[in-house]
């Protein structure tokens, strides 16, 4: 008998029903979740906690096949979007060992996706029969490692078990006491209880004190800088002069009689008072105010009354209407008449 090979069309449209089946599941499976987390809840608030811990394993295994149907379905995809490398090559690329592996040996784990046995089919005839075999049993050790664990039938541990307790108690605002000898070996729980607390302060006398981990808290204080190293020779620069009183700013608001820079030289210059400014007392020019010697030369007057005199204007507009002075009415047509003779003239 003549050797049939595997048919690329066949194989295509099972990939593309299988992972529209394994998206259906998925969503079904966790679904039936949700409600069966309601139920134990029920069950905790009625310290039925034996009979939650069972009903917590089945979702757990339903949990693990969704994840392993997720994984199912990424290589399904995988494989369509390589798909001219299984038809172009005779040999498996390195780069689909590992999902055709998987694939193959999840197949008859998965009762309930009936669309990945014609899969299988195809890709031992395509790889051989040999191949596919080598699969089923993983020794060639190519299978996800991951999909291994989500599809093992071995039970749960109990610390994942408890876990799930305590995570669902709290969704739905459960009282539940878990076992302390079980969670005593859990990671997570002693990670968060080294986690710092830092809404604690330290108390007022200063000194540290201890988060709930036990850990101390250190007690902010102000930084503390070296002192300026001292140099040989070196005197430090004086303090620069008080501010001078009021009285030297503003001599009217408060006058003062002693020297205005107690602090300054003996033979400094008392400051200027500015006499009040008044018809007798007319204001200083530039030169006395600031006690500058005097050139002798005046300044010459502004030549404002030296203007030239001119005509007076009347008092009176001649009457509206065109009427003159005298009383006679100004004929515009003689007017435009001597006009025209001027330019002519011209």
């Amino acid at each position: 008998m003549f050797k049939s090979g595997p048919s690329y069309s066949k194989l295509k449209t099972n990939l593309r029903l299988a992972i529209n089946r394994l998206k259906l599941l998925e969503k079904k499976k966790t679904e039936l979740a949700q409600k069966a987390r309601r139920e134990i809840a029920d069950y905790i608030q009625l310290n039925k906690f034996d009979r939650a811990r069972i009903r917590v394993e089945h979702i757990v295994r339903e949990d693990y096949l969704v994840e392993a149907m997720e994984i199912l379905e990424m290589y399904c995809d995988l494989l369509l979007a390589r798909f001219g490398l299984i038809q172009t090559q005779k040999e498996i690329d390195e780069g689909l060992e590992e999902c055709i592996a998987s694939i193959i040996w999840a197949t008859p784990r998965l009762g309930d996706v009936a669309e990945l046995r014609p899969v299988l089919e195809q890709l031992s005839l395509k790889y051989s029969k040999e191949y596919a075999d080598t699969c089923r049993n993983n020794s060639n050790g190519k299978v996800n490692e991951k999909l291994i664990h989500k599809l093992d039938v071995h039970a749960p541990p109990k610390m994942l078990v408890e876990r799930y307790l305590i995570e669902i108690a709290k969704t739905y605002n459960v009282d539940y006491e878990p076992d302390q000898s079980l969670l005593q070996y859990d990671e997570v729980l002693a990670a968060e209880g080294m986690l710092l607390d830092f809404g604690e302060q330290p108390n007022s006398r200063g000194t540290d004190v201890k988060d709930k981990a036990g850990l101390p808290v250190m007690n902010p204080q102000q930084p503390s800088y070296p002192a300026a190293p001292v140099v040989q020779g070196y005197s430090p620069p004086l303090p620069l002069p008080h501010a001078p009183p009021a009285g030297i700013l503003y001599p009217n608001s408060q006058p003062s009689s002693g020297p205005p820079y107690p602090n300054g030289p003996a033979n400094h210059a008392p400051p200027f008072t500015m006499p009040p400014a008044g018809p007798q007392n007319p204001a200083p020019s530039y030169n006395e105010a600031m006690n500058l010697p005097s050139t002798g030369v005046k300044p010459n007057p502004s030549p404002i009354n030296d203007l030239p005199e001119l005509p007076s204007v009347p008092d009176s507009l001649p009457p509206a209407g065109g009427a003159s002075v005298g009383g006679e009415d100004v004929d515009f047509d003689d007017l435009t008449r001597r006009f025209e003779e001027l330019k002519k003239r011209k």
